[in-house]
């Protein structure tokens, strides 16, 4: 395809960063903007979306694309939870530790890199990457979006 050899050779030159870089906002702008199907609410109330603090971050090392692994304090409930995060553009690990977010805690573990990531941390996608989702004032970690 002629969009693939250009975007071929627009990597060419680029170091490993660069590259992922340039991957990840091409997949940015491909992103499907309309407006998805309506679902019912009680289909959105089957999600479990709480708040949490980010208690530990770092380098998700072995990812295809650059990641952090995250542990997520989601309060007495829940407990601390495990995430990866492709957040890598906006943000440090260092800079993430304290920081809430929400997530959606009931959705099944997967696998990503040897790491088991049992939430998905909720970011909007930029041209400049992942925004993380967070309340406007601080809560109690657990707090449930409704």
């Amino acid at each position: 395809r002629i969009g693939s050899a250009i975007f071929r050779h627009l990597l060419r030159d680029r170091g490993p960063n660069e590259t992922h870089a340039v991957v990840r906002k091409e997949k940015i702008m491909a992103k499907d903007t309309r407006p998805k199907e309506e679902v019912t609410f009680d289909a959105f109330a089957q999600l479990d979306i709480r708040t949490g603090t980010i208690v530990e971050a770092g380098p998700l090392k072995g990812a295809r694309v650059p990641a952090y692994r995250l542990k997520v304090d989601f309060g007495p409930v829940i407990g601390i939870k495990q995430s990866s995060a492709q957040i890598t553009d906006l943000y440090s690990p260092e800079g993430l530790i304290g920081e809430q977010v929400l997530g959606v805690v009931n959705f099944p573990p997967m696998y990503i890199a040897g790491w088991r990531s049992e939430v998905l941390v909720l970011g909007v996608y930029t041209e400049q990457g992942v925004v993380l989702i967070a309340p406007k004032q601080k809560t109690d970690n657990g707090m449930i979006l409704g």
